[in-house]
Parts: structure tokens; C-alpha cells; sequence
């Protein structure tokens, strides 16, 4: 693995102009522009650049040279020169020539939006699969664009940009960059493998799971560790964790489930970043149920549920039982309140209320239940009788003679899973 090359006595930080190009193909694509912007404003932040101020320019289509107009790059160069910045961060993504033609153009450090994000992957990743991702990820971005990466690579001072591969990894031939992408897609292949051994364990211990999915900074983590007493890293900015979390939940009834903790989605998340997540965000496609949480005090909500449902659809998991958990209603004003859907599968909460915590375990709990079957197991059956306890809600129990009557709470696809072992002690309705 590459290491990161930082001087801390030299460090200087970066000072940020922001720039947002509005194409006709931005439009059409119903993107946000002031979202993505107002996003990048935060990305920037979690980076530590202080942001100095926002540019902004509509264009029919991107100037293939500068991508923003010739006119804006020196308006740009102005805006830098009179307020000192050292660095402009693009909203949208530059080919290798643009930055190239920038660099020299300003005298800037010249980074986009997937650069910013990889930049923050980079300094989040924490487990051997989250590194290997995230240095995937960036290579596959920065191969096409070597030619274009003369000052971010030249200079040694840190800063946003020069984090995750070491500059001098960068600097080496193409041949060199391909080789290590190979080597980190087979290395990503056996974190793959042993990820499908533990679903592939799972699904035969027949635990149901429970995938949390939402934007960035919605409150999973918070409310994984509320709901579980998980020791994970929670901070209120974005991608505060990246590797998926996983621990046992405990509903009504002593049944357990896997509640896994998800990586944030965010709008125009990096092709790259995706295909080297995958793995991870799959996890989606495991579960039983998806609660999909939702930052309720954010003025951009509407906005955000569509790209987590965007996301979930290119995942495959649209169809998945989901329940909608409007978080943060401790945030929010009455207004914003009253706007919240109500009804069946929407739950309004603050993951720091005791009472919201037993509500979200007894909607699970619901969402999960079955239909009512009792079942006949024989008093040396013991195996059977905590069977019935994992897999499915106990309501009661009564004994016949030797035998143990069981009124289980049974959801169809956990009957279907163990129908095998379990068909033949169930009682005629």
C-alpha cells in the first residue's frame, strides 16, 4: 500500500475558491446545482479548506480547454489573487488537460468534486477493505488523468489532493499504476470472498438482517449505536465512517437481528468510488429489511430521499421492505414537521429518545412478524426449540404430555429458509 507523503511543519491550508458549472446536461439530468453546491461547501469543510468564496457560471456545454468560460477563469484569477486562496475546487469533474490548462492559467492547485470526495475516503478509511477501496478508487480516477496532476503531485506541502497514494507512486509510469490496480483488485477479490463467506454463514444460521441506508450525516451511526451499543465513531459531518458495521439487534419477543450500518450516499457520488464499494454497498441487497434514515431538519430532504432512491434502485434493492425513519425531529421546526409524511411505514424519531428506540425495534419487529404457526416439539428436542427462538417471535408456549406446544410468530421467508427442518412439527391450523 502507498503511503501518504506529509510534511505537518510545512503543511499549509488550503484556501478555497469553490466553482460550479450549470450545463444544459446538468438541467436535464434534474441535479440540483445548489444542492451539489451547498454540498460542496460541506465536503470542503470536512477536508479542512476553508472555503473563501463561490463562483458561479451557466453554459450551454463545458469549455473543452478551461471548462469554464475564458472570461470566468480570469474573474477566477482576480478572485484569487484579492482574497489569497491557494486552491479551486470544482464542482464538477475536469479531464487531466483542463487541470493542466487551470494550473497554469491561476498558479492554483486544482482539484474536483470526485477528487474532494477520494480525498476524504482517503483520511476515513480505517480497515484493510476500506483502504484497499479507497487507493482503488483513486488510481482508477488518476490514471487518465497523470498528464494533468503536475502541481497537486509537485507540490509537498499536504493539504486536499495529496492524500491516500504517495506522490511519488503518482509520478511513476502507467505500466506501474496498472500493475498496482491489479494487485489491489485481487487483494479486493479475497476481502470479497471472505465478505460472501459471513453473508453465505448468516444466511444458513438463518439471522435476519437489517440494512440502516440514507445521505451522508443523516444519523445511522447514532442510531446503530443507540439501538445497540456499538462502539463506532460518530461525528456530525460527512462520511464520518465508511466500513459497513454490523451487530446484533434485540426485538420484543427475544429475537435477534443484524443491524449493518451502511457508507453514506451523497448526490454525483464517484463512478469510481461506487465500483470500488460495491462489495460494500451490497450489503443492502442482503437484507431482510432497509430502514432508510433521513436527516428531517435538512432543508434539502426531498432531494436527498431521491438519491438514496436512485442509489438503492442502480443496487438492485428498490424493491427491498423499507421503512422511512425521519431522524433529527429534535432539529426541527414546527413547519418542517407538519411537511413530514405520516401513515404506514414512515416513523418520525430522534435516535436520543428512549421511547423512539422501543418504537423503531416494535415497527422491525412488525415488518418482520408473520403469520401465527404452532408447532409441536418433543421435549428432547432442544435444537428445535431454540430454532424457533432465533428464527421466529415466541408468543407463548404450553406443554402436551412430553411435548412443548409453541405459538411462534413466523415471516414467510424465514419459514421458506427452514421449512425443511421445520415443516414437520408444525400443528394442523
Amino acid at each position: 500500500m502507498a503511503t501518504t507523503t506529509h510534511d505537518t511543519e510545512t503543511e499549509v491550508q488550503d484556501r478555497a475558491i469553490l466553482v460550479s458549472l450549470v450545463t444544459d446536461k446538468i438541467k436535464r439530468t434534474g441535479i440540483d446545482p445548489e444542492l451539489s453546491l451547498q454540498e460542496l461547501v460541506q465536503l470542503a469543510e470536512t477536508a479542512g479548506v476553508e472555503v473563501l468564496d463561490v463562483l458561479r457560471q451557466n453554459k450551454e456545454t463545458p469549455d473543452s480547454r478551461w471548462f469554464i468560460g475564458k472570461g470566468k477563469v480570469e474573474e477566477l484569477r482576480m478572485a484569487a489573487d484579492g482574497l489569497g486562496a491557494n486552491t479551486a475546487i470544482f464542482d464538477q469533474e475536469l479531464s487531466g488537460a483542463q487541470v493542466r490548462n487551470l494550473e497554469e492559467a491561476l498558479d492554483l492547485k486544482i482539484i474536483d468534486r470526485t477528487q474532494l470526495i477520494l480525498d476524504i475516503f482517503a483520511g476515513r478509511a480505517k480497515t484493510r477493505e476500506g483502504i484497499i477501496q479507497v487507493e482503488l478508487a483513486q488510481l482508477s480516477y488518476l490514471l487518465p488523468r497523470l498528464s494533468g496532476q503536475g502541481k497537486n503531485l509537485s507540490r509537498q506541502g499536504g493539504g486536499i489532493g495529496t492524500r491516500g497514494p504517495g506522490e511519488s507512486k503518482l509520478e511513476t509510469d502507467r505500466r506501474h499504476i496498472r500493475e498496482r490496480i491489479t494487485e489491489l483488485k485481487r487483494q479486493l477479490d479475497e476481502v470479497v470472498k471472505t465478505r460472501e463467506l459471513h453473508r453465505e454463514h448468516r444466511r444458513k444460521s438463518g439471522a435476519v438482517q437489517v440494512a440502516l441506508v440514507g445521505y451522508t450525516n443523516a444519523g445511522k451511526s447514532t442510531l446503530l449505536k443507540q439501538l445497540t451499543d456499538a462502539d463506532v465513531y460518530i461525528e456530525n459531518q460527512l462520511f464520518a465512517t465508511l466500513d459497513p458495521t454490523s451487530r446484533v439487534l434485540q426485538l420484543p419477543g427475544s429475537k435477534e437481528v443484524v443491524l449493518t450500518d451502511t457508507v453514506g450516499f451523497i448526490q454525483n457520488l464517484p463512478h469510481d468510488l461506487v465500483a470500488s464499494f460495491r462489495a460494500t454497498l451490497e450489503e443492502v441487497n442482503e437484507a431482510n429489511l432497509v430502514l432508510h434514515v433521513v436527516d428531517s431538519s435538512s432543508p434539502m430532504r426531498e432531494e436527498q430521499m431521491e438519491v438514496v432512491q436512485s442509489i438503492l434502485q442502480d443496487l438492485g434493492a428498490a424493491g427491498k421492505p423499507q421503512i422511512v425513519l425521519f431522524n433529527k425531529i429534535d432539529l426541527c421546526q414546527p413547519e418542517q414537521l407538519e411537511m413530514l409524511p405520516t401513515g404506514e411505514g414512515f416513523l418520525k424519531i430522534s435516535a436520543f429518545n428512549e421511547e423512539d428506540l422501543s418504537r423503531i425495534t416494535e415497527i422491525i419487529s412488525d415488518q418482520l412478524a408473520g403469520d401465527t404457526l404452532i408447532f409441536r416439539i418433543p421435549g428432547d428436542r432442544g435444537d428445535m426449540s431454540s430454532l424457533l427462538y432465533r428464527v421466529g417471535e415466541v408468543l407463548e408456549q404450553d406443554y402436551d404430555g412430553s411435548d412443548v406446544l409453541y405459538n411462534v410468530r413466523l415471516n414467510k421467508e424465514d419459514y421458506d429458509k427452514w421449512s425443511y427442518k421445520l415443516a414437520e412439527f408444525v400443528e394442523p391450523q
